[in-house]
């Protein structure tokens, strides 16, 4: 099937030496990116530097041999770092592997059940809730490096909300020098994209704080003060399973699967933008499970598709899947080499480089302006998967963000189905009257609007009949489909009808409606020569009925 076959197989048909130097040339530059960025996001999920290297080789190559993107890079992405230092400081790193090989076998199903497509039903307001939440618990996370502040002993926050008052509480134990380098860092990031376009502004301002070290005397805390660092290559690691792990670790793990559909496909979109292609989202997801799955079992962590890479890959000539190899392939190279001197990079450097790769995911703009033009039910929802994200973690946010939608949406629908009496006038208002046309008494006619489902099933008690009703007529063109709930009202309707002598027919079923209809065996109660096409041969088998 070719949903599920991987990209990589199709750009080879027609590959060519060419676009082989553009592929390898894009993943030297994209791994030169990435080297940073992945020690930094691997620092704020809460382990070693080199699990951020590990995600981006081990994960990177999966995804890119197995991916439904010609283009797509992955690796660690600041969408994790919040979830997976919980789940680190919680459930250590051994539940930290079964959460991540879990969420790989969920997106291997979710993609041979072809759910690629289904992402698209998570609403954008708890997409961007929960990215602007994760933005700012990166933000509260790196405060401490940034400004060099000292916890007591023993003291290690876990939750946002205790790390932001943790670090007030301590406020004054701030270290000048620290601040002084984290600024500079942050200058460097936020100038250099507009002086250099082809060095990424990250590298830049690793070198310059790794300079300030060593060359003036501040006292700042490096990543060699608190972790061990090691150029070891990737090894297997299988984590010790029972039950109740596995259970611990089910909703965490659901939480990063639809987490990375959610980021990798979203990146797969902007990437055929860009190139003017198609990935196959299936396929995609499918690649990301393996990847993810990879990732754990040699020491990484939870993986997807990163947006800023997968861009800098295609500014850069990278066409094919032959470019995320070959971004991996350099990473191993760089790990075995450069990896002893990433002890040398400042703390407040990484802070800083996290700071603006929140400012980046934040979508600020994008949350202002739903705040401003975005109907009210949308509105609660957005802030409250905002507020849940900040407050306690992403899987609270996604669970009762999404039930919000649901029965906000469900409300929304109820309100737009209603069923409405056509209007029935006195011979005195001749001017009424002449427009609209004339039927018998005995005739009650209802125009039903919209779906019949479970939250809207009390319209259909709404039509109410005379006392000198013989025949109801239901005019059912605007309704596009019904379930079984409202089926039961519509027999309960007949029922009433059928006891007060009445005939009931119904008007342009739709398919739907019709189908299901005839599956409960509806259409044999109310006889098939009441179903009439159209509202002409329903009035005129109605007016048959009362004349007999």
């Amino acid at each position: 099937m070719n949903s599920l076959k991987p990209m990589l197989l199709t750009s080879l048909k027609t590959y060519d030496r060419g676009q082989f130097v553009k592929d390898v040339t894009a993943g030297i530059i994209v791994a030169i990116i990435a080297l940073p960025l992945s020690i930094a996001l691997a620092l704020a999920s809460g382990v070693g530097p080199e699990a951020g290297i590990f995600t981006a080789i081990v994960a990177g190559f999966v995804i890119s041999v197995l991916g439904g993107s010609s283009v797509q890079i992955a690796g660690p992405t600041a969408a994790f770092a919040t979830i997976v230092a919980g789940i680190v400081a919680k459930d250590g790193l051994d539940g930290l592997v079964i959460s991540t090989i879990l969420a790989g076998v969920f997106l291997i199903l979710m993609g041979i059940c072809h759910f690629g497509s289904l992402i698209k039903f998570i609403p954008y307001t708890i997409t961007t809730g929960f990215t602007s939440g994760i933005a700012v618990t990166i933000v509260i996370g790196q405060l401490k490096d940034f400004f060099g502040v000292v916890y007591p002993d023993g003291v290690k926050p876990i939750e946002t909300t205790e790390k932001l008052k943790t670090f007030v509480e301590n406020i004054a134990t701030i270290n000048t020098d620290a601040v002084i380098v984290g600024v500079v860092s942050l200058i460097i990031l936020i100038i250099s994209p507009m002086i250099f376009k082809k060095i990424p502004g990250s590298l830049l301002a690793v070198i310059a704080g790794i300079l300030m070290v060593k060359c003036l005397p501040l006292q700042v805390a490096t990543i060699g003060n608190l972790y061990t660092i090691s150029n070891a290559l990737p090894s297997f690691h299988l984590p010790a399973v029972n039950l109740q792990i596995v259970q611990n670790a089910l909703p965490n793990a659901f939480t990063i699967a639809v987490l990375a559909a959610i980021e990798s496909l979203l990146s797969c979109v902007v990437a055929d933008g860009m190139i003017n292609g198609k990935h196959r989202s299936d396929m995609e997801l499918v690649a990301q499970g393996a990847g993810n799955i990879a990732s754990a079992l040699f020491g990484g962590i939870p993986a997807t598709g990163a947006i800023a890479r997968t861009a800098a890959n295609i500014k850069n000539g990278g066409r094919t899947p032959i470019a995320g190899m070959v971004h991996s392939i350099t990473l191993v190279i760089v790990l075995v080499v450069l990896m002893p001197f990433a002890g040398m990079i400042p703390m407040p450097t990484i802070a800083a480089i996290l700071f603006i790769v929140a400012y980046n995911m934040c979508q600020w703009r994008t949350f202002v302006h739903l705040i401003k033009t975005a109907p009210k039910s949308d509105i609660i929802v957005l802030i409250s998967t905002f507020v849940l994200t900040v407050i306690f973690d992403l899987v609270v946010a996604i669970e009762i963000g999404m039930v919000l939608a649901c029965l906000l949406f469900i409300k929304r629908m109820s309100e737009e189905t209603h069923a409405e009496s056509w209007t029935y006038v006195d011979d005195d208002t001749q001017d009424v009257a002449e427009q609209l046309r004339k039927l018998p008494l005995q005739i009650r006619v209802y125009e039903i609007t919209g779906p019949l489902f479970f939250g809207a099933a009390d319209a259909i008690e709404h039509i109410v009949v005379k006392d000198f009703t013989t025949c109801l007529v239901l005019r059912m063109r605007s309704v596009p489909a019904i379930d079984s709930t409202a089926m039961n009202a519509l027999q309960d309707l007949i029922c009433v009808c059928e006891s007060k002598g009445i005939t009931v027919v119904f008007s342009h079923v739709n398919e739907q409606p019709m189908k299901v209809m005839q599956k409960s065996g509806f259409v044999e109660v109310v006889g098939e020569e009441n179903f009439c096409p159209n509202i002409s041969a329903a009035l005129k088998r109605a007016e048959e009925i009362i004349e007999n």
